[in-house]
């Protein structure tokens, strides 16, 4: 069964079961700077798991590409991607525990709808209990219909308990986990089942996270009026057990640039053409939804994960057209299900960076003959470790990477810590000053389109408590007056007190009555749109958009435009703010 095969049979089962097809948000989330990537499929859900309504209901089912860099060291081992796409299925207060545990098994176990896997191969664990919940019995009771009692383990909070932060709907969870041995392990006492999973004898392939308690302040203050449920499955991982292959670059995605590269490297490694194979892989699904090189926030990661492809493609002495053949094999594999991997443009971005990266390397080489310690040139020169500690063992120098880890983690605690500051607010954060920003974020778009042309359209955006963001399509610098200009537009709307109205309607109906949409987005068949319109009903704003809002343009205050400048050509950034 190929990997496809999956992905389609997964949707079609929960769309069987009443779930309304979602297509895959970007990789960027929209308005959500708490973090870098979507890295899971509720994220682009979260206002609907707050308690707004879904256009198109209580039943959801998607398969959401999503981006994770926080184990990147892992990625080479037999399970660890920085991309993946993650097949999910949610209940917004309809089932609960008792259906979302009887689809997943039916689902991984069926032969003719699911997966076909070895129920015998599955161990399955629950929360245990503490201060703010009591020990999940009700999933365990359940659980009993479809696993002996003893392939059901109890764990602490940090295992099976879900929550986003301090704040918002929380629960706990259960997960499935699956023998991956050529022989099966069997029947295992809990510490067995411990240690299978640390030393991934056992992978876990599902997800179910039962949302049915509130946090505040970083304490469970009571249940939640609606409860959800929230699952998900790595598609990588569920194909290669249904292929039966024992780790994830053996599965139909992968196979082929694996032996392309054992084929053309003349130094091989696995975990090196696994790294470069993940990277690629990674790389061209970020610049598919616009992400560019960067010394900042997502062109960072992008970046990072360009050149460390390149690196390990050095040390594998690899033929240099391989890399363009990888993305060769990646843009068909995966064309037909997301076609923005197939813009022209994007092996251009890839081939600059490398470029660049080339002269880093040569920039760097300089620094080490001066002696330069291996921190300083990674940190600041960008020169990679596995150079340093390569050079130093030609010149019979040994590098102290012990104090060279213990440095880096320092520093990117410090970083880790900035960004947590940096990075706060958006749908995650419905706090009133975000609230009021993402309003004033639709009155500024409507603004510039009237100041400066129809032509202008919203190429990105990032709003936190502190300020909003736009990136827009717009090819030269903008005069004073035009700042000014769309100042007061907006101010004006603001003092009128315009109504700022949600509707759902489909799509067609919302792409015709001319609503604004997120640049590179796929929108299901029925929308969420908000208008802000005037008292004779004429609309001033209209847009796709799912995130909070007030009902009175009044309640916003005073707009002021802080800064205007170029992102990249043909297109400027306004930071803005309210007082």
């Amino acid at each position: 069964m190929t990997s496809s095969e999956i992905r389609q049979r997964f949707i079609d089962f929960f769309a069987k079961r009443g779930h309304a097809v979602l297509p895959s948000a970007s990789l960027v989330p929209k308005n959500d700077p708490s973090v870098l990537f979507n890295t899971a499929g509720m994220q682009p859900l979260v206002p609907y798991l707050m308690g707004q309504p879904h256009p198109l209901g209580t039943r959801l089912v998607s398969a959401q590409k999503c981006v994770r860099t926080g184990d990147i060291e892992e990625v080479g081992n037999h399970k660890n991607l920085t991309f993946f796409e993650m097949l999910g299925n949610w209940s917004l207060g309809d089932y609960f525990k008792e259906d979302a545990i009887k689809w997943s098994f039916e689902f991984l176990t069926s032969k003719e709808e699911g997966l076909g896997l070895d129920p015998k191969r599955l161990y399955i664990t629950v929360f245990e209990g503490d201060d703010n919940a009591p020990r999940d019995m009700e999933a365990v009771e359940i659980w009993k219909q479809y696993v002996p009692e003893n392939r059901i383990y109890f764990l602490p909070a940090k295992n099976n308990w879900w929550s986003p932060g301090d704040n918002g709907p929380c629960g706990p969870d259960t997960e499935m986990f699956y023998d991956v041995t050529p022989q099966g392990l069997g029947d295992l006492t809990h510490e067995q089942y411990v240690a299978a999973d640390d030393i991934g004898t056992v992978v876990e392939i599902w997800n179910d996270v039962f949302m049915q308690y509130e946090k505040r302040d970083g304490a469970v203050i009571g249940k939640l009026a609606q409860k959800n449920v929230d699952t998900g499955s790595g598609l990588e991982r569920v194909s290669m057990l249904a292929q039966g292959k024992t780790n994830v670059y053996e599965a139909d995605m992968f196979a082929p640039v694996m032996a392309l590269l054992r084929q053309h490297s003349q130094n091989y490694t696995e975990r090196d053409a696994r790294i470069v194979a993940d990277h690629l892989r990674t790389a061209l699904f970020l610049t598919a939804d616009g992400v560019l090189p960067s010394n900042k926030d997502q062109g960072y990661i992008l970046r990072r994960i360009i050149r460390r492809a390149v690196l390990k493609l050095k040390f594998l002495q690899a033929d240099p057209i391989i890399a363009s053949q990888i993305i060769d094999h990646y843009i068909a594999f995966y064309g037909d299900v997301y076609p923005e991997v197939a813009q022209e443009g994007l092996r251009m971005v890839m081939k600059v960076e490398e470029e660049k990266f080339e002269k880093t390397l040569i920039a760097g080489l300089k620094e080490f003959e001066k002696g330069i310690d291996p921190f300083t040139l990674a940190t600041t020169y960008g020169f990679p470790i596995e150079i340093t500690e390569e050079l130093g063992l030609e010149r019979g120098i040994l590098v102290n990477r012990k104090m060279f880890d213990e440095q880096m983690k320092a520093h990117q605690e410090l970083s880790r810590k900035g960004a947590e500051q940096k990075f706060k607010g958006g749908l995650a954060d419905t706090s009133e000053k975000t609230t009021r920003l993402h309003t004033a974020h639709h009155l500024l778009l409507a603004a510039l389109q009237k100041v400066l042309g129809p032509e202008v359209h919203q190429r990105g955006s990032n709003i936190t408590e502190e300020r909003l963001r736009i990136d827009f399509s717009f090819d030269r610098k903008m005069t004073d007056e035009e700042k000014t200009e769309v100042e007061r537009l907006v101010n004006s709307w603001i003092t009128t007190d315009h109504k700022v109205c949600r509707r759902e309607m489909p799509r067609i109906e919302a792409e015709q009555l001319g609503a604004e949409m997120e640049f590179g987005a796929k929108y299901p068949d029925v929308v969420s749109v908000y208008v802000i319109e005037n008292d004779q009903g004429e609309a001033i704003s209209k847009e796709f958009c799912g995130g909070p809002h007030v009902e009175h343009t009044a309640e916003l205050g005073t707009f002021k435009i802080q800064k205007e400048e170029a992102v990249a050509a043909g297109i400027r950034r306004i930071k803005a703010t309210l007082a």
